[in-house]
């Protein structure tokens, strides 16, 4: 019992820890959400160029997690701690390329380039931001009740963070009508690009600059919250070097961690699931602004949807903390994630109806929270159970959620390219009023029918999954004893 009240965190502590994981997600909320329809419609970059920025972004994104877990392994320890100072000197150079992303530049020529530069560098530097931050969990106590309610705090103000990410850019941008282009002649035409070019020619680009000026405005007002929570993080929090260690810990070289953790089979079964579950969350996140503004013909209120599923997300957060609680996290999983189905069937089928949408996207958010809360929460029991197996070998932590990341970044970014290259396929028009009964049908199944087969297929891997609440007590009782 005293070395358990030595282990508890305060809930100042505990806020601190938490304010940390806002700006991952308040940046990759607004990034998610709007980078797309963006690029499309206000950048006017082609879609095809659009789908090769937003899938090398997501790549190169995943690329970066492993790299920067091996050099945080590689990291000596300091007066700071290991993983203190990466977050400390990413933030600035962070800040600068996010907010280069949404200029538009005034060149004729490698637009593309620019675009395709500056967010990969973001996605590196947020980066080495997010994995030490991830990888601080288990560097705050060695109590699994004190780490679940830290995630708990931390989810759900990373939650909160996609409502502000949301609210900020959504509601700034959409105080702005982005001009479009009325095209009921020209889809029938046998070269539409051509005539969509022609039209382009003719317009007043001017009447862009107001919206080019919210995007950026949005941009600046996100990068002060991130300096914000990065100060808070790093004055609340200590970093404990012993809170990850054991008693016969010794160094382990990174490859041979490496070839370890990706043997260890909790962990291949855990993130085999989730790896579906968030790609089907991130194919409706991707779309969701294109599929409200055009199939569900939203323009002026799809910034508002979205805010009601990150609200809705973020009230449900200690909802599904108790209920993992109270009936294990395997349950938390099934009844969390399958609800998401009924809804995303309900809003491609259902006749278009403003109030049926808002009640939709409220329900949905329900399942947004759990598969936001339930990663997080139950990547450390795998660690502890991995620490069991292989009590000689330490400083792997970083590995075990940087490759989490990493897959599930991977697979976001191939299918965030190719569902954009599907719209270009479709016949996509930038900046049309409307759009072609094939893009129309695309998105429905984008945001739809494709989310729906992921969802299901996660829930059977999920079976597979070894660590359930009896697992989870022997292997707590069997890390105090080994300590």
């Amino acid at each position: 019992r005293l070395q358990e009240s030595r282990e508890r965190l305060s809930v100042c502590s505990k806020l601190c820890y938490a304010v940390g994981g806002a700006p991952y997600q308040i940046t990759g909320c607004a990034l998610g959400f709007f980078l797309q329809i963006y690029l499309l419609d206000v950048a006017q970059v082609d879609a095809f160029y659009a789908s090769i920025i937003l899938f090398a972004g997501r790549v190169w994104d995943a690329i970066t997690d492993p790299m920067v877990g091996f050099f945080i392994s590689k990291t000596s320890w300091t007066r700071f701690g290991r993983l203190m100072p990466w977050i400390m000197f990413s933030t600035p150079f962070a800040i600068i390329s996010y907010f280069l992303i949404w200029f538009v530049p005034d060149i004729s020529t490698g637009q593309v380039m620019w675009y395709l530069v500056f967010y990969c560098a973001f996605q590196t530097l947020v980066t080495c931001f997010h994995v030490p931050y991830s990888a601080l969990t288990m560097f705050i106590s060695r109590e699994q009740s004190e780490r679940d309610s830290a995630t708990a705090y931390r989810m759900t103000v990373e939650v909160l963070g996609t409502v502000l990410g949301t609210a900020i850019q959504g509601q700034i941008v959409g105080k702005v009508d982005t001009p479009c282009i009325g095209s009921p002649f020209f889809f029938g035409l046998t070269n539409s690009s051509v005539a969509m070019e022609e039209l382009n020619m003719t317009h007043d680009t001017e009447s862009l600059t107001d919206t080019r000026n919210a995007y950026m405005i949005a941009a600046g007002v996100i990068g002060g919250l991130y300096i914000l929570c990065a100060l808070i993080l790093l004055l609340g929090v200590r970093e404990r070097r012993e809170a990850s260690e054991l008693q016969s810990d010794e160094p382990v070289a990174f490859f041979q961690g490496l070839k370890l953790v990706m043997n260890h089979g909790p962990y291949i079964k855990l993130i085999a699931g989730f790896l579906f579950t968030s790609l089907a969350f991130m194919l409706l996140e991707g779309n969701f602004a294109l599929f409200c503004t055009y199939t569900l013909g939203f323009r002026n209120e799809f910034q508002n949807i979205l805010l009601a599923i990150m609200l809705s997300a973020t009230l449900t957060i200690p909802l599904w903390q108790w209920f993992l609680t109270r009936f294990g996290k395997k349950t938390a999983v099934y009844v969390g994630i399958s609800s998401a189905i009924p809804f995303l069937i309900a809003v491609v089928v259902l006749d278009s109806n403003l109030f049926v949408t808002y009640v939709v996207a409220v329900a949905a958010g329900i399942s947004v929270a759990a598969a936001f809360l339930l990663p997080w929460s139950m990547l450390p029991d795998v660690i502890d159970d991995f620490k069991l197996q292989h009590p000689s070998s330490h400083g792997h932590e970083a590995i075990f959620f940087s490759f989490y990341v990493f897959f599930t970044k991977f697979t976001a970014g191939v299918s965030l390219g190719i569902s954009t290259l599907s719209l270009d396929f479709a016949g996509y028009q930038t900046r049309g009023c409307s759009q072609p009964g094939q893009v129309n049908f695309t998105l429905k199944m984008l945001v739809s029918a494709v989310p729906v087969g992921l969802i299901l297929l996660s829930l059977l891997l999920f079976k597979l999954y070894p660590i359930d609440e009896e697992k989870r007590r022997k292997n707590k009782k069997a890390l105090q004893d080994l300590r």
